[in-house]
């Protein structure tokens, strides 16, 4: 099974082509610190060849939704330390995955300030999940170009800080609907400056973040994610495939580790004259870093992926929720558990490491059949 051959991504060596994607899963406290249930959430998860931690916020500033990680504290650097040693003490990797939220926030959980965008454009399709219950976005605050730059510097700073809290490496959260994506887009990015109007500026900021990361850590413990037909967030891109091509493009001539790259969600559609594309066949092809395929995967559709030889990994979200075993099921061919909707995020314990090992569930039988071989 290529699922389970041991593969070199970047400066670690992984045990399996199975990565668990990153989840936001709202278990931390106010003040973004995440505690002894996050760290056995990951350690349960180990097996895994790669972890991508939940997306974890660069900086105050940064702040979309509550209850959501942060990097930029000492407290908060503290606290993914206990998480990256457990997951290291059982033989597994773990990568940071770096999140400035943009638009996608509100002001009640920013201490009363509006969020900072590419221009002053709201999302008008949905609402935001709030400390206070779903809120109507806000008309976000144009970023100045001195606030870009802080933003960059920003990125660096957490990248800094999650080598120091142990983690493996860094990975650029650039789609769903966040900052970095909100750039690619003409829905959310109208600037007349460096930044925005021709495809070159609006992926200025993008290439920018990747270079202050790979300098700051080193490209080999770098990469990113990206979702050129996902369209959450309200992104919607002239000519998706043209800025996405120019993207990859440029990203071909930077020296890091891989590119993980996300298939459009059935429930939020791409404009007609992409829906027939296959990302992976589309874009995948022309990367030259380790593409991580993404999103919507099983065991089968998975292995296919990798024969085709495009992937070199496999990246799994849902799965892994209810299912902390999942390569050890895949080698198995065990049964799945299907996770519970209503506690996938926020609360307790309930729903986020109290699913149980296949070992566990089939314990009894274990040793039944041991008795009856004595």
């Amino acid at each position: 099974m290529k699922l389970l051959e041991k593969i070199q991504l970047g400066s670690v060596s992984l045990k399996n082509r199975i990565a668990m994607a990153a989840m936001t899963r709202g278990r931390t406290d106010s003040n973004g610190l995440v505690g002894d249930m996050t760290v056995e959430y990951y350690a349960q998860r180990a097996s895994a060849g790669l972890l991508f931690s939940e997306a974890i916020r660069i900086s105050e500033e940064a702040t979309g939704s509550p209850l959501t990680p942060g990097i930029f504290t000492d407290q908060q650097i503290a606290a993914w330390k206990k998480v990256t040693t457990a997951v290291h003490n059982k033989g597994g990797v773990i990568i940071a995955q770096l999140w400035h939220t943009g638009r996608m926030g509100h002001s009640i959980d920013r201490n009363g300030k509006l969020p900072l965008a590419p221009s002053a454009l709201p999302i008008l399709g949905m609402q935001h999940f709030t400390s206070q219950g779903r809120k109507d976005f806000e008309v976000p605050q144009e970023m100045t170009i001195a606030e870009i730059r802080k933003t960059i510097s920003d990125y660096g700073q957490a990248a800094k800080n999650a080598i120091a809290a142990g983690f493996d490496g860094v990975t650029l959260h650039a789609c769903n609907g966040y900052l970095p994506n909100q750039f690619l887009a003409e829905s959310s990015n109208q600037r007349t400056d460096a930044y925005g109007g021709s495809i070159p500026n609006k992926v200025r900021f993008v290439l920018e973040v990747m270079q202050e990361l790979i300098r700051v850590v080193g490209g080999e413990k770098v990469g990113i994610k990206i979702a050129p037909f996902h369209s959450y967030g309200e992104m919607a891109l002239d000519d998706p495939a043209a800025t996405y091509t120019y993207l990859i493009e440029k990203l071909n001539d930077m020296d890091f580790a891989y590119v993980e790259l996300m298939r459009r969600s059935p429930g939020f559609t791409s404009p007609e004259h992409d829906a027939a594309e296959d990302e992976i066949e589309l874009f995948g092809r022309k990367i030259r870093q380790v593409v991580i395929a993404n999103a919507g995967y099983d065991k089968a559709s998975a292995e296919a992926e990798l024969e085709k030889g495009i992937a070199k990994l496999i990246s799994f979200g849902k799965l892994y929720i209810a299912n902390p075993d999942l390569p050890e099921r895949f080698e198995k061919n065990a049964p799945l558990i299907e996770p519970d909707r209503a506690t996938m995020y926020g609360g307790g314990k309930q729903g986020y490491i109290d699913y149980s090992r296949w070992d566990e569930e089939n314990a009894t039988q274990i040793i039944d059949d041991q008795i009856l071989i004595k």
